[in-house]
């Protein structure tokens, strides 16, 4: 297959959303009819939801289990059964988008402001596949920021904390007000530049009292799908 637009011509835009829904109708070939199934938040999974609407609306049965309040509201107007994790102990796939994918399939996501229930229902999950287009393909981690997810109490210490790594740090803003999660937690938004180290980083966060969780996922993808100008690259986790 392959796309009506390149990287280097026409609208960059378009080109961007050519390759998601080319890689969103991809992920679609990994669900099988009877799963529980993780549906992620963002522009790029926004259209696999879509298009597994489509499918139960032609008959395929799942069950599905939302990241957020935004997208268990696409779900519902497809029809497709929303469950939570008192009826389930596991999910099947889940299906979900990035922000930054590096060549070990380390993610940064987050930017939507779900990462804290993207990262619940990926460690529940027994696949994970991410969806993006080329633009989120990158070499080392950092080029965009990393979002930390904090109680609003502890927010003025995990900053200064978070500065004393080397990051520059700003709180996330909506409409004037901080943004607040689906928890009701704040979100600050940390550029530390190239992230050699993310493994250590994710430890040393997750270990810092008020921080709830952060954008950085770490040994949780199975396979990536990106869209380019092509067609979509599949890439796989090395066992």
């Amino acid at each position: 297959m392959r796309m009506a637009w390149s990287q280097r011509e026409g609208n960059p835009t378009m080109t961007r959303d050519t390759e998601k829904v080319a890689a969103a109708r991809s992920s679609l070939r990994f669900v099988k009819d009877g799963d529980v199934v993780g549906l992620g938040s963002g522009s790029t999974a926004t259209y696999a939801v879509q298009f597994l609407g489509e499918l139960v609306q032609q008959g395929l049965r799942i069950r599905a289990i939302p990241t957020s309040a935004q997208t268990s509201s696409l779900a519902k107007t497809y029809g497709i059964p929303i469950i939570t994790f008192d009826e389930v102990d596991a999910i099947d796939i889940t299906i979900d988008g990035a922000d930054e994918v590096d060549p070990y399939l380390r993610l940064i996501k987050g930017r939507g402001g779900a990462l804290l229930h993207e990262k619940v229902v990926a460690s529940a999950s027994r696949r994970l596949v991410i969806i993006v287009d080329s633009s989120k393909r990158v070499s080392v981690l950092g080029k965009s920021a990393l979002p930390i997810e904090v109680i609003a109490f502890a927010e003025p210490i995990i900053r200064r904390r978070v500065e004393a790594l080397g990051a520059s740090v700003k709180l996330r803003q909506s409409d004037g007000a901080p943004f607040v999660t689906d928890e009701g937690h704040h979100i600050l938004d940390c550029h530390f530049g190239q992230i050699d180290h993310p493994i250590s980083l994710a430890r040393t966060l997750s270990n810092m009292p008020g921080v709830v969780e952060h954008g950085l996922f770490i040994d949780l993808t199975d396979i990536v799908l990106v869209g380019t100008a092509e067609g979509v690259i599949e890439l796989k986790r090395s066992e």
